[in-house]
């Protein structure tokens, strides 16, 4: 650090790696769309009411408002105009460059044909971009014309040919099933039997969305053995979870069973169980953690949720991610939030005595980016 440096000024300039985001949306959004997208809710605002009182709409109209030529702390209406004034396109370019992004790992498994590609969120914003496999939409898009009989073998091929070009994958499991799972591989026969019910399912007219937890449980041990980063959605999200059972305290049984294969457990969101999968961070050498969407959507309050990240979790287990999706406001506030977190903590503790200026370089540096180079392997 140069003398005089704070934290909070290295954090500023860092460059960062978001190893959990999604695709920006294509074309410009209409206010409405703007407003679902700013909120894990499946459902608007009351009448009367906006999300941009929200704790990220706060955000919104403070961090990404100048960005956009507009005074600090404008009127969702002002920020909503100057919006569809300058178009999707201007608007994503100008608040993902405010990000300081330097590579993308993007889940292109959630409506997909709504967002940009890897390839042009690559070109939108000229920061390297991977993908990350999801796991449940990879076998979705296989189910027709499948048979039960062939179900493993077609996942088989088909996740080994997604997973040559990606950098890892993801499980929704929590979302579909819970993380209180059977931590234990099924039996062939068991895959079988249960892709028999799906597949039936299908073919009399229920929507592909697979669900079924033995295979889920499948999908997610056959990752395993690609000894790639495994993504686990974890806590907070969309209305499809039941929170109790997202707790990743469920996992630990499955900690166990794969310490040895050489797969990584990549524990996303993790609110409000942050404390948990820092726990589960610091007992498992194959355990890491984010806070990525709670911060954004915590907004004025994330400090609280990154201090809880580094409490008991090693410094070398906690990334940076945005779980951006569709909305670029979301990676600006993300990483905006983020850094002044991490640079207010790292601070006070240099401020203690607790740690040197040395480390509070490396530390800033492994938590932003350093991390997710090592753990994904993007030497």
């Amino acid at each position: 650090m140069r003398a005089g440096e704070s934290v909070i000024e290295l954090a500023a300039e860092l460059p960062l790696i978001d190893h959990h985001c999604h695709g920006v949306q294509t074309g410009t959004a209409t206010d409405a769309e703007v407003e679902l997208l700013a909120t894990e809710s499946n459902w608007p605002a009351p009448p009367g009411t906006s999300v941009f009182d929200n704790p990220f709409g706060i955000t919104v109209r403070s961090v990404c408002a100048p960005l956009l030529d507009l005074p600090r702390h404008c009127t969702a209406e002002e920020y909503l105009r100057r919006r569809g004034e300058l178009g999707g396109t201007e608007v994503s370019a100008r608040l993902l460059a405010s990000s300081g992004t330097e590579r993308y790992l993007l889940d292109t498994g959630f409506r997909a044909s709504t967002v940009m590609t890897p390839d042009e969120m690559a070109t939108l914003t000229g920061a390297a971009t991977e993908e990350i496999v999801r796991l449940e939409a990879l076998a979705e898009s296989i189910a027709p014309g499948c048979t039960a009989a062939g179900f493993a073998s077609a996942f088989d091929d088909a996740l080994e040919a997604a997973a040559a070009n990606a950098v890892g994958v993801k499980s929704i499991i929590a979302y579909r099933h819970g993380l209180d799972f059977d931590p234990a591989p099924p039996e062939p026969a068991q895959v079988t039997a249960a892709a028999g019910r799906w597949l039936t399912a299908i073919e009399a007219g229920s929507p592909t969305r697979l669900a079924d937890p033995v295979l889920l449980r499948h999908l997610l041990w056959r990752a395993v053995e690609l000894r790639q980063p495994i993504q686990l959605h974890v806590g907070y999200g969309d209305p499809d979870i039941v929170l109790h059972r997202c707790d990743p305290s469920h996992l630990t049984g499955f900690a166990h069973a794969t310490r040895t294969t050489g797969a990584r457990l990549m524990l996303l969101h993790c609110y409000p169980y942050i404390r948990q999968a820092a726990i589960l961070a610091q007992l498992f050498p194959h355990v890491w953690l984010d806070t990525s969407s709670a911060v954004s959507h915590a907004g004025p309050s994330s400090q609280t949720l990154v201090r809880e990240s580094l409490e008991i979790a090693p410094m070398h287990k906690v990334l940076y991610a945005s779980d951006a999706f569709g909305l670029p406001e979301l990676y600006a506030c993300g990483s905006w939030l983020w850094r002044r977190a991490v640079g207010r903590v790292l601070d006070e503790w240099l401020a203690d005595d607790l740690i040197g200026a040395a480390d509070a370089r490396r530390y800033v540096e492994m938590l932003g980016r350093g991390n997710a180079v090592r753990a994904y392997g993007l030497e």
